[in-house]
């Protein structure tokens, strides 16, 4: 039940990210989803992008680059959880659109 509910959730956020602009790398077993932000922050700066997020649309999501040891690395990939309500999601993605 845990599976089919994550995996639904999954199902209804990658579509809004991708409209959104972000390159989406799809999870297989997590609930977190990683995007490249470039496509519309081509500076790649994560960590700036995580701290304008929910002032710009109430929204957040984490830098990659917390998790690297070299950070450079994962500077351009943020995640989001989508371990949330469908109408939370909804809404997200309605922001960022």
């Amino acid at each position: 039940s845990l599976r089919h509910d994550l995996q639904a959730k999954r199902d209804r956020l990658l579509p809004g990210l991708h409209a959104a602009g972000f390159e989406v790398f799809p999870p297989q077993s997590t609930y977190f989803v990683t995007v490249d932000i470039r496509p519309l922050r081509p500076d790649g700066d994560g960590m700036a992008f995580c701290r304008e997020l929910p002032h710009r649309c109430r929204v957040v999501a984490i830098p990659n680059e917390v998790f690297y040891v070299n950070k450079h690395e994962g500077r351009h990939l943020v995640r989001f959880a989508f371990c949330k309500r469908p109408e939370v999601l909804d809404q997200a993605v309605a922001r960022m659109g």
